[in-house]
């Protein structure tokens, strides 16, 4: 966001080069050619969820806004186009002024998504449309595909804290969105304090293990962080001999320790031995986090363990597996002509192998059952069924060029736990499964 939820600002660079070179040598042959002022529509959507997974999350929309905001082409950036013969002379002086002045629709970020769904929808000229295709499917494939895995992980958790700690598993910039997705999809906090400034997302941290082996012993590396940061803190007790520095701990820390952390060996067996440990120190208040590259399956086969945190870094941040969401951008629907008041009509790629799409601009519903669970999720185009109004999904998020759907994270972070608590039960079922709803067409 320009500016964090906390107040902060942060600088958002330009986005314009974010993007694949065929969409400026398109944009070219469209001005040449007499066609990149056709109102046209764009939809954002996925032919099939990752294999096994019942429902897919919808993140990255904020990011998205900002994106569109900053797509401009200052004077550095038109020569490196103009030195490297990217485009001509015509095509540079039509970025040089670019804003984009269309409208985008789209799901609400937190909501879930199914094979399908017009996850947005964005609609203008050609020209200033089809520039935005690949900034928005980086960011949307990227951070649903974390904010999905999170998901899982947070059912899994079946409420105890989750705190994200990836940041030192991938790209620098992709952690802070990473962060960002994850909290969205039900993490608590973050390690990564370029996501806290920016996103206001909650903080913590204390030791890793080169604390303690910068010590002489266990015990003075515990006093020094408990004398910086009082017996509340977490002390990491696994360097050496687990029971011994469980024992060293409270004696250092006293019964008010805050909470252990164990980060290796067999985390189920070790977390009923340390809790049994603690209890009979007179800690029973002393919390449990385990970290130990979870996934989650492994935080699953904890659920009757005595823990009361996780901490997930690879597999979250690589979204458990499935690092993408294999969304597509395409082309639905476009005028004939340029004329401001030219119908639409639809459009479509015809093709083998799965990879058709259906022509249109579309609308979503998911109505819900007497008991509040959702039945299906219904597209169509064209008029939306009286009885489908009140179950829309889609949002305005930009209207005439200027964002007015940005929110703060917490809508979105509280918006997917009320969305998942309207979907079947077996939607939190890790086991493989189909799409926890049909996708039904109107035509």
């Amino acid at each position: 966001m320009n500016e964090a939820d906390t107040g902060l600002p942060v600088t958002v660079p330009s986005t314009a080069l974010f993007t694949d070179q065929y969409e400026l040598t398109m944009l070219q042959a469209a001005l040449r050619a007499g066609t990149a002022e056709r109102r046209s529509v764009f939809e954002v959507f996925t032919r099939r969820l990752p294999e096994g997974r019942r429902y897919g999350v919808v993140a990255g929309t904020g990011r998205v806004l900002d994106a569109v905001e900053n797509f401009r082409f200052d004077d550095r950036m038109l020569e490196f186009l103009r030195a490297g013969k990217v485009v001509d002379g015509p095509t540079l002086e039509w970025l040089a002024d670019y804003r984009f002045s269309g409208d985008i629709l789209g799901y609400p970020e937190g909501e879930v998504y199914f094979p399908g769904s017009p996850l947005l929808r964005v609609e203008g000229s050609f020209a200033e449309c089809v520039l935005l295709e690949t900034v928005i499917l980086s960011i949307l494939n990227h951070d649903s595909a974390v904010a999905a895995a999170a998901s899982r992980m947070a059912v899994a958790a079946g409420g105890r804290p989750l705190i994200e700690m990836g940041a030192r598993r991938t790209h620098e910039l992709a952690a802070v969105a990473a962060s960002r997705a994850a909290y969205v999809g039900g993490f608590d906090t973050t390690s990564d304090l370029a996501a806290g400034f920016r996103y206001g997302i909650p903080t913590v941290g204390t030791s890793a293990h080169a604390f303690t082996l910068l010590h002489d012993t266990e015990r003075d590396a515990f006093q020094a962080q408990v004398d910086s940061l009082g017996s509340g803190t977490t002390l990491l007790v696994d360097t050496y001999d687990v029971t011994a520095a469980v024992r060293t701990a409270v004696e250092v820390a006293g019964p008010g320790l805050g909470a252990v952390r164990i980060d290796s060996g067999d985390l189920l067996l070790l977390a009923h031995r340390v809790r049994q440990q603690l209890d009979e120190l007179g800690a029973e208040k002393t919390k449990i986090v385990v970290t130990s590259d979870l996934d989650e399956y492994a935080i699953a086969s904890l659920a009757a363990a005595p823990v009361d945190a996780y901490g997930v870094g690879t597999q979250l941040v690589t979204g458990s597996g499935h690092p993408t969401c294999s969304m597509v951008y395409k082309l639905v629907a476009r005028a004939d002509s340029d004329e401001p008041g030219a119908p639409l009509r639809p459009v479509a790629k015809r093709s083998m192998g799965g990879k058709t799409s259906v022509g249109g601009a579309k609308w979503a519903a998911r109505p819900l059952d007497a008991d509040g669970v959702a039945e299906a999720e219904v597209i169509g185009s064209g008029p939306v069924p009286e009885e489908l109004a009140p179950h829309q999904l889609q949002a305005e998020l930009v209207k005439g060029g200027s964002v007015i759907g940005r929110e703060p994270l917490q809508a979105a972070r509280e918006r997917h736990r009320a969305t998942l608590e309207r979907l079947p039960m077996s939607a939190k079922q890790l086991s493989r499964g189909e799409a926890v709803l049909p996708t039904e067409h109107l035509r």
